[in-house]
């Protein structure tokens, strides 16, 4: 059997590529918000329904821009139950994250543990839509609301994804976006940054290009989070696929949902009033021991999932050492099974023939 990763890299054709790089070379501008960064960043507003959103060259990068463009200071309290970016992130601007446990159903971030967490030294909340799956946004907004707190989402796995007839992406005073080459939408390495707040969207503008106001003049510090327009071509390419990428992972997903009903296995739930994207298949074991015999069946016969997200972030050596029950229960024993565009059918009915034994 070949080889079966979690996930694979829609590419689109040399030719379709290489008529955007005969433009590059033509204009000879390959950086500094050339014809093709432009030309994305405004398609993908109008994909998206948002009103600004602004092409960084990674998601980490862009997390840090976004907490730097909000002055947040001290403590920011966060999920442990992310990738290490949205942690390493807040350390990395001089800021400290303070843990609130998981919801055990949802796998996002648990608002009654956010309260808990509030002190004196907290500016923001930093929250994850976890595989994509909407966070409790109303509950979360009420308590940045009541403790004058701004709220960024890490919203990496969420692209695409609807909540309320409306996208995720235009709650909070900023939403992150990934596109690295394994994301749903991809520009091989990128991200963004989505506001609609003008204010803080032109701060983001000169953040990201050294402070820039200017070809000679400064508004202020800034760094290198410009994207390419080798990196545009490809997002100009990917996007116009988005839906049928979406519609083929929706299939192979209710394909395993039939096939794992008997199981025992379950799912996190996603939260209601959410058009999902369907960019992961997370499969909640009953033990880490259990997990561990199935990942090395399936990875006998070639194929490899991941668990995602492990470890708990709580317990890398830089965050503290603040114990969190739920989110270190559920990373011992979640998995994300391969999921993507090209999968076959009768390849998902291999992986869950091999899970059940």
């Amino acid at each position: 059997m070949k080889q079966i990763n979690v996930t694979k890299t829609y590419l689109p054709s040399i030719d379709e590529y290489s008529k955007y790089l005969e433009g590059i070379w033509d204009r000879g501008q390959l950086t500094n918000n050339g014809k093709l960064l432009l030309e994305l960043e405004d398609k993908l507003k109008k994909f998206l329904g948002v009103k600004h959103l602004l092409l960084i060259n990674n998601g980490t990068i862009a997390l840090q821009i976004a907490i730097r463009a909000l002055e947040l200071k001290n403590e920011i309290i966060t999920t442990p139950f992310s990738y290490a970016a949205t942690t390493t992130s807040i350390v990395w601007e001089n800021c400290v994250p303070v843990f609130a446990d998981i919801d055990e159903r949802n796998l996002c971030i648990n608002p009654d543990e956010i309260r808990r967490k509030i002190s004196p030294r907290t500016s923001a909340i930093l929250a994850t839509h976890v595989y994509g799956n909407p966070c409790n946004i109303e509950e979360i907004k009420t308590i940045a609301n009541e403790n004058n707190l701004k709220i960024i989402y890490d919203a990496a796995h969420a692209f695409g994804v609807n909540y309320n007839g409306k996208s995720v992406l235009n709650y909070g005073d900023a939403s992150i976006l990934s596109f690295h080459a394994t994301k749903l939408f991809h520009t091989i390495e990128g991200g963004a940054i989505v506001t609609d707040n003008d204010e803080l969207a032109y701060k983001i503008s000169y953040l990201r290009n050294f402070g820039h106001n200017g070809p000679e003049a400064f508004h202020s510090y800034g760094t290198n989070g410009k994207a390419s327009e080798f990196n545009a071509a490809m997002g100009l390419c990917v996007l116009p696929k988005v839906p049928e990428l979406i519609q083929a992972r929706k299939i192979i997903s209710q394909l395993y949902d039939t096939l794992l009903k008997d199981s025992g296995l379950e799912k996190p739930d996603l939260r209601t009033n959410t058009e999902y994207n369907y960019s992961y298949y997370p499969l909640l074991f009953k033990t880490e021991t259990e997990l561990l015999v199935v990942r090395d069946r399936l990875n006998c016969e070639n194929i490899f999932p991941r668990r995602y997200f492990y470890p708990s972030l709580n317990t890398l050596n830089y965050t503290g050492n603040q114990p969190m029950p739920i989110a270190e229960n559920i990373a011992s024993r979640v998995m994300c099974l391969p999921l993507y565009h090209s999968l076959s059918e009768d390849e998902a009915r291999k992986i869950v023939s091999i899970i059940k034994g």
